[in-house]
Formats: structure tokens, sequence, C-alpha cells
């Protein structure tokens, strides 16, 4: 894997990313001390998989429950009918 620090890597970032896409991995040091990986993104969706987007109605479908709320059922002010 190669190594470069991130002065470098900003004038390589073209590159760089070219790099990746070909499946070589970069480390980005800063102050001699490992601080990124710049990776192809098969290997970054195995880290972090993508999860499909939802809708705020499938979002809300998907609470687990469980949760008892309390209502209170005094009346709020005086109604005259």
């Amino acid at each position: 894997m190669k190594s470069m620090q991130v002065r470098e890597a900003k004038a390589e970032l073209s590159a760089l990313i070219a790099a990746a896409e070909r499946g070589e991995p970069t480390t980005i040091t800063k102050h001699g001390k490992p601080a990124a990986v710049l990776v192809p993104v098969e290997e970054a969706e195995k880290l972090y998989p993508v999860t499909e987007a939802r809708s705020f109605a499938e979002h809300l479908l998907a609470f687990p429950g469980g949760v008892e709320f309390e209502r209170d059922t005094t009346p709020l002010r005086d109604i005259d009918l």
C-alpha cells in the first residue's frame, strides 16, 4: 500500500482517485502518522454498508415500540354548549 503526506496527496488527488479505482489503496499521513486511507468504493462499502433511503412513513413504522405514553384526559377548558 502506498503512503504519502497530506501535502502530496492534495497535489496528486486525481492520480490517487484513479489508483483507488484500479483497486490500489493509499494511506495518507499527517505529521508522519496515518490519518486516512483512500480505498476503492467496493472496499468502503464492505466496512460501511449503504442502507437504502426510507421514506418518513417507513421510518416511523420501523419504531420498535415498547414505550407506553400516558394521556392526560382532563379537559383543557370548559365548553358551554
